[in-house]
């Protein structure tokens, strides 16, 4: 009898790390989680403890392998996703970070980001890499450790290398024979070029990192090497890597022009498949890879909205001021008034994304009178998180891109309130799947498809049931002219000086 076959699906997020264990019927059978550290040395600074990734990443594969009740020998095929612009460096010889992680919320680069602006780099870097200046992205993450811990300490500095996490953990899980990333986290550095598929040389010199640090770049769905046998007990492939918003768009099965997924996270990431074209947006939102595939010429390209504070904001109106004591509360709490009572909440707590781009922006409540209650202010956050996701698919469609449903998934989507005033404010139907861990079955099935573990899409598609829609309703009226109110408290919450 043959035994039966899995495949192991690596979520490197935010707040922790997860994998998932697939059966051959793209079922979930085993699954395990750790909580990340997060460390905050400054105001507006985040980073991540990279041996505490690592050796979280190890524990949740062993964990997810021993509740499925299968052998690690079993497993076909590994595929990797992660939380993209995270950054680090590491000694090559000694395989010792040489300082921790730089979290993609991180804005202790904005001022150089600032200078390249004035400096009048922005439309260069827009049309070489599709992305807009900002220290979001790792560039000005890695040329920060440059300036500060390489240069400093004397560092050799042809001693190391550089990558986001998923080059890191590849590193790791291959005991250091693969120094290796994909296109879909590469377009995410403001270092590759979006029509070459590679490593832009002018870029590297401008912001002075060498190029030996970078990984080599490998089509999304390929074969990424073997990891070490003495980390699970088998010798694995790993055939995917992306990132999590382009597995997400993958498990969603958006993989030709007009389909449109929404995660609702620690921030919203909105994302538009645009074909084999680059479509450069008016209204700065950012062109990247989708993904790439080995046995295919053409790269998939996305147009994107990147919302840095969403599900954030809930979880400071819980760990912050202590509003709530839990994020299923603000559901209870937003039904019970009618409406926000004149209460507006622009959620900057880490300045503005898409379609602003603004890192000086300042999250603040507007509005609040001596009739405004506890119910009225979380409602007011719950709708700025509608709001934030209604400007960016305005942006889309000023694109020339048609979207007539969006496809959501992320915690925050649970929130049943604001799924339905989302499709009020956007006038469009919202899709809630079933199964919610679309970016892990995203990246499942990218690791599966390489290997021909499952013979066809229609496949998936069996997999991918549909929970509810959400059909725009009675307050549709209310909440377009709630929204327009809303775009003047962000204006008012820009270039905040303090």
């Amino acid at each position: 009898m043959t035994a039966s076959r899995y495949i192991l699906a690596l979520d490197l997020g935010t707040t922790g790390n997860r994998a998932f264990v697939f059966d051959a019927a793209g079922q979930i059978v085993g699954q395990a989680y750790r909580e990340l550290t997060q460390h905050y040395p400054q105001p507006g600074w985040l980073e991540h403890d990279p041996i505490e990734i690592w050796q979280a990443t190890c524990a949740v594969m062993r964990s997810a392998i021993e509740q499925a009740k299968i052998q690690a020998s079993q497993i076909q095929a590994i595929g990797l996703t992660v939380q993209r612009e995270t950054c680090l460096v590491w000694d090559k010889t000694t395989g010792e970070p040489l300082h921790r992680a730089i979290v993609w919320q991180d804005r202790r680069t904005a001022s150089q980001c600032e200078e390249l602006k004035q400096q009048g780099y922005s439309q260069e870097i827009f049309e070489r890499t599709g992305l807009v200046i900002d220290a979001y992205f790792s560039a000005t993450k890695l040329s920060w450790i440059h300036q500060h811990v390489v240069k400093p300490c004397g560092i050799d500095s042809g001693n190391i290398l550089a990558g986001t996490i998923d080059t890191w953990i590849l590193w790791k899980l291959t005991n250091g024979r693969v120094h290796a990333t994909d296109d879909s986290n590469a377009s995410r550095t403001m270092l590759y070029n979006l029509t070459a598929q590679q490593w832009d040389a002018k870029l590297l010199d401008l912001f002075e990192i060498p190029a030996h640090w970078l990984p080599q770049i490998q089509p999304s769905l390929s074969n990424f090497g073997t990891i070490a046998p003495e980390i699970l007990g088998a010798e694995i492939p790993v055939t995917a890597i992306l990132g999590d918003q382009q597995a997400s768009l993958y498990g969603h099965g958006c993989d030709c022009p007009g389909l449109v997924k929404c995660t609702y996270g620690t921030g919203c990431f909105l994302v538009a498949h645009t074909g084999q074209e680059i479509i450069k947006s008016p209204h700065q939102m950012i062109a990247t890879i989708a993904w790439t595939e080995a046995n295919s010429p053409n790269a998939g390209y996305a147009l994107e909205g990147s919302l840095f504070t969403t599900g954030a904001c809930i979880q400071w109106l819980r760990d912050g001021i202590e509003l709530i004591q839990s994020a299923a509360e603000t559901e209870t709490l937003a039904r019970q008034v009618a409406d926000n009572g004149g209460v507006y909440f622009v959620p900057a707590l880490s300045g503005l994304g898409a379609p602003h781009w603004d890192m000086s922006a300042r999250g603040a409540f507007f509005g609040i009178t001596g009739g405004a209650k506890r119910p009225h202010l979380v409602r007011s956050v719950l709708e700025s998180i509608a709001f934030q996701v209604k400007e960016v698919v305005q942006a889309i469609q000023d694109s020339g891109i048609g979207i007539n449903r969006l496809k959501v998934d992320g915690g925050a989507c649970n929130n049943d309130f604001l799924m339905q005033f989302q499709a009020d404010v956007l006038g469009i139907p919202v899709e809630r799947p079933l199964v919610q861990e679309t970016t892990v079955q995203g990246i499942a099935f990218a690791a599966g498809q390489t290997i021909g573990f499952w013979d066809n899409s229609q496949t998936l598609n069996q997999q991918r049931q549909i929970d509810r829609i959400f059909q725009p309703g009675d307050g549709r009226n209310q909440a377009i002219q709630n929204f327009a109110v809303w775009q003047k408290a962000v204006e008012r919450s820009k270039h905040w000086e303090g």
